[in-house]
């Protein structure tokens, strides 16, 4: 049993990106456990129209009916589903089973507040395709981000962010990822699908958090030694490459910068034996994350070269 979605009232709702670590690294385990051609399976977003859930709507007739299109936007087996609604602690529950049957519970206040359902089950039934893939992370809190992220990168996540809602009196968010993380991982997304899920937001805060993970999935593009880094970015790059060759092994450390060099360049230098030349085999090189799938990319420090993710297959124009 996998309890998901937890939501947030008056004041709670946090902000920013305090999972990022998290959420790369979930993009990472995705691409490794799917592969670039699995995940293009899911170009296509789950349709508003599949997903849309009207207060006119039978209950159960309705929730059986989104539950459905979100099976088969996960390309999970065709099979019996069973959405009921309890009293719960959290927004939603689905039982892990070898399948293939899925058996969902939703929070009684779903009941009305009928247009969040997809949202919440969404999540739920990501649960089912992580644990049938047998991918997880080791606990509870990170596990619960990596299934927002893969929710949102597979295309139904859109719907968690759409469930956000904050103003002066009341606040709603359904989901582990803060808004802005839910955004950046819909960004990344688009920048490898070209699929903009901006016009299907019903809730102003949330295309405004979409926005702000935008902007910080396009710094990821921007960062050295990728070649589109800005100004500064590359003076740093160039000044951390200058202390490195001077015997600084600090220097460019990735935690700091997110770059990190490798290999000896002069007498003394960092991998330098003693006495010796202090250069490695193949010289100098410089290892990033790539900005598509995180994967850390190795080059040679030797100006404008272009390199191919190993993990993605992303073709990388990079400035060293």
């Amino acid at each position: 049993m996998a309890n998901g979605g937890a939501g947030a009232a008056g004041g709670d709702v946090v902000h920013g990106f305090p999972h990022l670590e998290t959420v790369r690294a979930a993009i990472t385990a995705l691409y490794r456990r799917l592969s670039p051609e699995g995940l293009y399976a899911y170009a296509s977003a789950v349709s508003p129209a599949d997903v849309a859930f009207a207060d006119t709507d039978d209950l159960h007739l309705g929730a059986h009916r989104v539950a459905g299109a979100l099976v088969r936007q996960l390309r999970l087996p065709e099979a019996r589903i069973i959405v009921g609604f309890r009293p719960m602690e959290h927004a939603a529950s689905v039982e892990l089973t070898a399948g293939p049957e899925y058996f969902i519970e939703l929070n009684d206040r779903f009941r009305t507040h009928r247009r969040d359902i997809g949202a919440a089950l969404a999540h739920e039934i990501t649960h089912v395709l992580l644990h049938r893939l047998d991918l997880a992370f080791p606990g509870t809190r990170d596990n619960e981000i990596l299934t927002d992220t893969a929710t949102a990168y597979l295309g139904a996540g859109w719907l968690l962010l759409d469930a956000y809602r904050e103003d002066a009196l009341s606040s709603q968010k359904l989901g582990y990822l803060t808004p802005e993380e839910f955004g950046y991982v819909l960004a990344k997304r688009a920048r490898v699908f070209g699929e903009d899920p901006s016009p299907w937001f019903t809730s102003p805060q949330a295309y405004r958090a979409y926005e702000r993970g935008r902007a910080e999935a396009l710094r990821d593009e921007a960062r050295p030694p990728l070649a589109a880094a800005g100004w500064a970015g590359r003076r740093r790059y160039a000044r951390d490459r200058r202390r490195y060759a001077q015997g600084d092994a600090s220097a460019g450390t990735p935690q700091a910068s997110g770059y990190a060099f490798e290999g000896a360049t002069g007498p003394g230098g960092p991998g330098g034996g003693p006495g010796g030349t202090g250069r490695a085999e193949g010289g100098l090189r410089v290892s990033f994350p790539c900005p598509t799938c995180r994967q850390r990319v190795r080059v040679p420090v030797r100006g404008r070269v272009r390199a191919r993710c190993g993990l993605c297959r992303t073709v990388l124009e990079c400035d060293t």
